[in-house]
């Protein structure tokens, strides 16, 4: 299949629909359910926050729809552009399980984090503030944009058969670790604070978004992201920045 910019703004919308639902769902959702219940509260005793974080599954889950649907993209079209008509469902599914699947073992290890943290510092804004300088710092590390680069880097699909399916959920594996590795410590951080979480979520899913229209660059040592979000919101509000017109002196009388 080639290029297909019709084909590909309904491949974008349609998972942009997905995020804003998912979305949805955690803004109307009672706090019982959601990915943070009511006052961030894990229990006193081990059984008590178990319980508490067992409740909070089909939060969690929502919030990685919500958060990272949009960055299964590039891997979407690659797959569409990729496979014939009749496997470009099956292939796609593929790629979403595989990139969920490696998506929820890294929400185990972060909600042990956030479960350790509410237990040992319970209301306390300290283990937010902690991983936000770790994850500042990660955000400009070398490190990161490795892990971005990745992100762009789509291998050869196979095109029938058992291969076919092989590479679309190895595919999704390797999309949805190199996006781990990107977006850890952003994750986190609105996991640990004591309020506010729902917008913390939104600011940092706006982040990556921005971060992943960057292209592919050296890895070095700079701040990601934050240029382009401000480029498009200094678009969204003002509109194009016209240059200015020369000065023309006025012709002698």
């Amino acid at each position: 299949m080639i290029y297909d910019a019709r084909d590909a703004a309904r491949l974008r919308n349609g998972v942009l629909m997905v995020s804003v639902l998912a979305w949805g769902y955690l803004a109307m959702a009672p706090e019982e359910t959601s990915c943070h219940g009511p006052g961030h509260a894990f229990g006193t005793s081990l059984h008590g926050s178990l319980e508490a974080l067992v409740s909070r599954i089909p939060g969690w889950a929502t919030m990685l729809v919500a958060m990272m649907a949009p960055m299964t993209l590039g891997g979407l079209y690659q797959i569409r552009i990729s496979s014939f008509a009749g496997r470009r469902w099956r292939s796609s599914l593929l790629f979403v399980l595989g990139y969920y699947a490696t998506w929820s073992v890294a929400a185990i290890v972060l909600a042990s984090v956030e479960l350790t943290a509410a237990r040992l510092a319970p209301q306390s804004s300290v283990p937010a503030l902690a991983v936000g300088l770790i994850a500042v710092i990660w955000q400009a590390s070398p490190i990161k944009q490795r892990c971005l680069n990745r992100c762009h880097d789509h291998r050869p699909l196979a095109a029938f058969g058992w291969a076919a399916d092989r590479d679309a959920a190895r595919m999704g594996l390797e999309h949805g670790v190199w996006c781990v590795g990107s977006c850890w410590a952003a994750m986190l951080v609105p996991m640990l604070l004591p309020q506010g979480h729902f917008a913390a979520m939104l600011a940092v899913t706006l982040l990556m978004i921005c971060e992943r229209l960057d292209p592919p660059q050296a890895p070095r040592w700079r701040l990601r992201g934050f240029r382009t979000a401000f480029r498009v919101l200094r678009l969204r509000l003002w509109g194009p920045q016209a240059s200015p017109a020369p000065f023309i002196p006025p012709a002698a009388s």
